[in-house]
């Protein structure tokens, strides 16, 4: 596929979100840009929070860490599914409760200004590295097969990928944002099912054949049970996966913000439960492709792309699918599910950005009402900004695994959050507001200790994504020694 038919896609793609946009953005206020002014059906919220979850993270960079992991991934994901439960139970009843804009808001009931300004700014920090950890992978695969043939810099691509978002997201918000999520979700996943149909049909293989293949073997392991000391031990990744969940969705703006935008907590908890069943599945396939990909490239002596210098497996499923000779619809199809993929976590990440940071920073609700729209969009800007600096700088300093360096971030930046919520859930204390922030600060640096402690020094033991919860309790235990008396 040429970088012309590519260009000309992407174009194509843009237009049709440009027109969801203008018809969902007519009205251009406060109330349908962070809350969709409460109408959105729960139906289309699950199917279109699917696409926003994987991201183009997943569309990619599961798939390329296949060989190295194998299915352990798996173990993540059903941790995930226990979450959800959690999240619909425990936390959105909270929140339906308060009626809350933002959800950091209840920081603010339950213990003070200090705790809910803490809050948001790890949120904060956690969905700008979030978003650019998403927006990065896509920008590095339109550099590397379209951009770089044309001499374009890095930087060019990343302003025009966040100028994109920044257009079609400027009036409407979380109102068209539901509707391009529920897009961009079918498209994601008509990607993956075609690509695993056009590379099983060349391989020469029916889909159950594949299936009881013993290629697959190779790349199917599931379960790592052997020592409680491995990374990838079956407990530490549920565990880690069900807490990921609690704070990536339920303590996170930018997923709960959609979830606000039903009705009833009843819908938004048949969302919820409905939205966790397809992502399971939907992950699964991702893990089958990435298995398929791997087998293809052996038989066919495909290489792993380099990216300076070093063989990068995120970019296999692009260079498979772009220049491997599998035909135009697989190309086409491919294109359509990363971009899809990319910009239906990364538009709503923009606008969550915005919604916190004019709702818990800016205050926004107290301005004069005639400067609240001026506000929002400035603050639309100045976050599309601040993004396009964050990606760039990663193209500098990242050099492992996306996925696993998104997790891996998650540990230290939503350990916080999972504390203060916690702690105000399931006690009835009061804590002294003012040192809730120096707690915060502790715990990370206290988590960023134990997870660099080396193996050795820990008797074999590989610390992963249990960091999480052990960064949520150590802000607990901090919560316990600043209560009032």
């Amino acid at each position: 596929m040429s970088a012309i038919q590519i260009l000309l896609l992407i174009a194509a793609y843009f237009g049709l979100l440009l027109i969801i946009s203008y018809f969902t953005g007519k009205n251009d206020s406060n109330v349908d840009f962070f809350k969709a002014g409460k109408k959105s059906p729960w139906y289309l919220v699950a199917f279109g929070m699917v696409g926003a979850s994987l991201s183009g993270v997943t569309f990619i960079s599961v798939p390329g860490w296949i060989e190295g992991s194998q299915f352990s991934y798996f173990q993540v994901v059903l941790g995930y599914m226990f979450g959800y439960f959690v999240v619909a139970f425990v936390l959105m009843p909270i929140y339906y409760k308060l009626n809350v804009t933002s959800i950091y808001e209840y920081l603010l009931q339950r213990f003070g200004t200090i705790s809910h300004k803490t809050g948001a700014f790890f949120f904060f920090v956690s969905r700008v590295l979030g978003a650019a950890f998403r927006l990065f992978l896509v920008a590095i695969v339109l550099q590397q097969f379209v951009f770089d043939a044309w001499n374009v810099p890095f930087e060019i691509t990343v302003i025009i990928s966040i100028l994109l978002i920044w257009i079609y997201t400027n009036k409407g918000g979380i109102k068209t944002i539901v509707w391009t999520d529920t897009l961009q979700t079918f498209f994601m996943i008509v990607a993956v099912i075609l690509s695993i149909y056009f590379i099983n049909e060349s391989l020469g293989w029916s889909f159950s054949e594949f299936l009881a293949s013993a290629e697959l073997k190779e790349y199917s392991k599931i379960l790592v049970t052997d020592s409680f000391l491995e990374r990838t031990h079956f407990i530490k990744s549920f565990v880690g996966g069900m807490f990921i969940t609690i704070c990536m969705t339920g303590l996170d703006q930018d997923m709960m913000q959609k979830n606000l935008t039903c009705k009833t907590l009843k819908d938004a908890q048949k969302n919820m439960i409905s939205f966790s069943i397809v992502l399971v599945v939907v992950t699964f396939l991702f893990m089958l492709l990435g298995a398929l990909l791997f087998i293809y490239a052996k038989k066919h002596n495909i290489a792993i792309p380099l990216m300076d210098g070093k063989a990068k497996t995120d970019l296999l499923f692009p260079e498979i699918a772009l220049n491997s000779g599998l035909g135009i619809t697989v190309a086409i199809t491919f294109m359509l599910g990363l971009i899809a993929a990319a910009y239906s976590s990364a538009d709503s990440a923009l606008t969550s950005l915005t919604t916190s940071f004019c709702v818990d920073f800016l205050n926004i609700e107290k301005k004069p009402q005639d400067h609240q729209k001026s506000i929002r969009k400035k603050t639309h800007i100045a976050m599309s900004i601040m993004l396009v600096i964050v990606i760039i700088i990663f193209k500098y300093v990242l050099s492992t695994n996306i996925i696993d360096s998104l997790l891996t971030v998650a540990g230290y930046t939503y350990g916080p959050l999972l504390g203060l919520f916690a702690f105000g859930i399931f006690t009835k204390h009061q804590i002294k507001d003012r040192f809730v922030w120096m707690v915060a600060l502790i715990s990370v640096f206290l988590t960023a200790i134990i997870g660099n402690i080396p193996a050795e020094n820990l008797g074999g033991y590989v610390v992963g994504y249990e960091l999480l919860p052990i960064n949520g309790l150590f802000t607990f235990i901090g919560l316990i020694l600043i209560r009032r008396k």
